[in-house]
This record gives structure tokens, C-alpha cells and sequence, in this order.
């Protein structure tokens, strides 16, 4: 199988059911950013040495390619929908409970890069927050559906919560 197909060499891509539009189309962004936090969540979690965060962030990983399948489906596809799990968010919502019960309140501004692996946590964050931007943008011209925006949110949220829970760890 070759991985290059030249489709995409005048700038132009396919989304889900086959339209073709422009590599700079919004929707484009948005799941580009989703991908590129995708895989940066995989450095993270490389990182990490607790297996039951290592394999929520996996879970989170999962999720990210339904977040970006529902990104790449133009308004108009004719296909079965790809549904996402709005149970995720609650779970990332106790997740964030969970981690905030366990650390010292912050009095002041974190300054990042106490070590590599909040560093990358927030590198993850920083890039959640580009997506949800990307995705808002999106919205502004083509409805996305709202649980995508609140999850990616949640995200962010979480991986705040991560860093900060990393940055313990000296």
C-alpha cells in the first residue's frame, strides 16, 4: 500500500463521504488541530508511569480520532453519523475532581516547566485550547455539534489539572 496518493498536491483534501475541499477549509483546521493534539497526547502519555492515567490518556487518545471523524463529516453527508459519547465528559469531569482534591491549592501563576512531563501536559492544553478555538470558528459557519465543543473544553480543563498534578512530582 503507498502511503502518497498525489490527491492532495493543488492543495485540495477529501472529507468523509468524499467532498473535496481546500486544505485551508476551517473544518480542516479544526480536526488538524485535533490530530496534532492527538499526538502529543501519545508523547504524554509515553511519559507517563501510572498505568491507570496512562490508560485514561489512551482512552482520551480514542476518543480524539471519534472527535475528529465527526470534524472530517461535511453537513451534507449522506452516511451512517459517527455519534460521540457524551458519557466522556462526565469522565473527564471527575478526573478533574479527582486530581484537584489531591494537590495543594495554587496561590499564584504556575510557571511552566518544573519538569519535562508537565511540560508536555501543558504543551497538550495549549494545544486543546487552539482546537476548541479552531472549533468555535468552525461553528460560526457550520453548526458542530455542542458535546464536541464541551468535551474539548473538558479537555483542556483536564490536562490543566495533569500538569499541575505533574509539576508536584520534582
Amino acid at each position: 500500500m503507498k502511503i502518497y496518493t498525489k490527491t492532495g498536491d493543488k492543495g485540495q483534501t477529501s472529507l468523509l463521504g468524499g467532498k473535496r475541499v481546500s486544505k485551508a477549509d476551517k473544518r480542516l483546521e479544526a480536526y488538524g488541530t485535533i490530530d496534532e493534539l492527538n499526538s502529543f497526547m501519545g508523547l504524554l502519555r509515553s511519559k507517563i508511569d501510572d498505568d491507570t492515567t496512562k490508560t485514561f490518556v489512551h482512552d482520551i487518545q480514542k476518543s480524539l480520532f471519534s472527535v475528529g471523524a465527526i470534524l472530517a463529516t461535511p453537513p451534507d453527508y449522506k452516511g451512517k453519523p459517527i455519534e460521540f459519547d457524551i458519557n466522556l465528559i462526565g469522565k473527564l469531569e471527575n478526573k478533574i475532581d479527582e486530581i484537584s482534591n489531591s494537590i495543594p491549592p495554587f496561590t499564584e501563576f504556575i510557571v511552566y516547566g518544573e519538569n519535562e512531563i508537565s511540560s508536555i501536559a501543558h504543551i497538550c492544553r495549549a494545544i486543546a485550547r487552539r482546537a476548541e478555538r479552531r472549533i468555535i470558528d468552525l461553528n460560526s459557519e457550520q453548526e458542530v455539534d455542542y458535546n464536541i465543543i464541551m468535551y474539548v473544553n473538558r479537555l483542556s480543563d483536564y490536562l490543566y489539572s495533569l500538569g499541575l498534578l505533574f509539576e508536584q512530582k520534582k
